[in-house]
C-alpha cells in the first residue's frame, strides 16, 4: 500500500535535513509523525522515524558532543508516562508536584521560582507516573526548555489559580503554547494533521480550591472546557482532590496495564506491562520479544474476555488490568 504522503510532510522533511541541532532535528521528525497518515502503507516509515527520534534522544543524553545545552533541553522519560505541568507564575505547579511526588521543587510566593524542569514520580496504584514541574509558561528565559519538554511529554497538565480569573489564564497559556507551536488536543480525540503545531493531549487542574469555596471560578472553567478537556479542582495547600488528579492523569495518558502469565504459573500482579490504550495482543507479544510475536499461536485472557482464560486472536485489544498468557 502506497504511503500517499501530503505536501506538508515533505516540508517537514526538508526542515529535518536543514536542521543543525539535535532538538531541531527531533522537532522536525515529530512533525513528520504528526502529519503522516495512519495506515498500513506508513507502518514501516513510522517505525523508521521513531527509531531516528530514539537514536537522537540517546545521543543528546550521552554528550559530550550533544553538549550540556542539549541535556538541559531534555527530560528523560521514566515510569509509565510523562506529564508536564504548564501554568503562569504562582499557579501552584511546584506545590502540586511536591504533594503528589517525593520531588522537592523550590516553592515561594514570588513569581518564576522554578528556573529549570524538575521531575518527580507520582505513585498510582502499582505504577509510577513522571510529573515534570516546568518554569512558568511566560518565562522568556525558559523558552528552550518549554519548547523541547512540552513537545516530548505524553500529557500536558494545565495548572490554573482559582483565586484569579481562570479563563484569562487559559487564554494566556494557549497564546504562549501557540508561540511554541503546540496545540491542545481534545480529550479522547485523535490529533489532526497540523504542519505548524505539535498536538498534545491535555487536562486542566484548578488549583487553590480553598480560595474558591463556592466553586464559582471552577464552574466557569468546567463549563468552558466541557467536552474538550477534563477538569479537576484541587488544593495543594489543603491536600484536597489529589486522588482525583491521580486518576485523571492515568486515564488521560491513554495507557493500560497488562499482566503476563507464564503457562502453568501465576501472573505477577506487581509488575504490569504498560501499553497504549487500543493496543492488541500482537503489541503485547512484541513488547515481550519480537520472536514471541513472530511465532505466536494464540493468547488467553483473564479479565475483559467473555470468560476466564478465553482464547483470543492477535487483533484482540486487552483492557486495563487484564492478564494475558501467550502461547508460541
Amino acid at each position: 500500500m502506497p504511503a500517499n504522503l501530503p505536501p506538508q510532510y515533505f516540508e517537514a522533511e526538508k526542515a529535518y535535513r536543514q536542521a543543525r541541532t539535535i532538538p531541531d532535528k527531533i522537532e522536525s521528525l515529530e512533525r513528520m509523525l504528526a502529519i503522516m497518515p495512519k495506515h498500513k502503507g506508513t507502518d514501516r516509515l513510522h517505525g523508521v522515524l521513531r527509531s531516528k527520534i530514539a537514536r537522537l534522544t540517546q545521543e543528546m543524553e550521552r554528550g559530550p558532543r550533544a553538549g550540556r545545552r542539549g541535556g538541559m533541553y531534555h527530560v528523560k522519560k521514566e515510569g509509565a508516562g510523562q506529564a508536564a505541568l504548564v501554568g503562569i507564575p504562582n499557579s501552584g505547579k511546584s506545590s502540586l508536584v511536591a504533594v503528589l511526588t517525593e520531588a522537592a521543587p523550590r516553592i515561594a510566593s514570588y513569581p518564576l521560582t522554578t528556573q529549570a524542569p524538575l521531575s518527580g514520580m507520582m505513585p498510582f496504584e502499582n505504577i509510577l507516573i513522571q510529573l515534570v514541574d516546568m518554569p512558568a509558561i511566560t518565562d522568556r528565559d525558559a523558552l528552550p526548555w518549554l519548547h523541547s519538554v512540552l513537545r516530548n511529554a505524553d500529557l500536558l497538565i494545565l495548572v490554573l489559580d482559582l483565586s484569579q480569573d481562570p479563563l484569562e489564564q487559559m487564554r494566556l497559556i494557549k497564546d504562549e503554547l501557540d508561540t511554541l507551536r503546540i496545540s491542545l488536543a481534545p480529550s479522547g480525540h485523535e490529533p489532526g494533521d497540523d504542519t505548524l503545531h505539535t498536538p498534545r493531549p491535555a487536562m486542566i487542574i484548578g488549583n487553590k480550591a480553598d480560595l474558591d469555596r463556592q466553586g464559582i471560578a471552577f464552574q466557569r472553567l468546567a463549563r468552558e472546557n466541557a467536552g474538550r478537556h477534563p477538569v479537576a479542582a484541587v488544593s495543594a495547600m489543603e491536600m484536597e482532590g489529589l486522588e482525583e488528579v491521580r486518576q485523571l492523569v492515568f486515564h488521560n495518558l491513554g495507557i493500560i496495564r497488562v499482566y503476563l502469565k507464564p503457562p502453568g504459573k501465576e501472573a505477577d500482579l506487581s509488575d504490569p506491562l504498560i501499553l497504549k490504550r487500543d493496543s492488541t495482543i500482537d503489541d503485547v507479544a512484541e513488547s515481550v520479544h519480537k520472536d514471541i510475536r513472530q511465532h505466536l499461536k494464540y493468547a488467553q485472557v483473564w479479565g475483559s474476555g467473555k470468560f476466564a482464560g478465553q482464547r483470543v486472536h492477535r487483533g484482540y485489544s486487552p483492557e486495563d488490568g487484564d492478564i494475558v498468557e501467550l502461547h508460541v
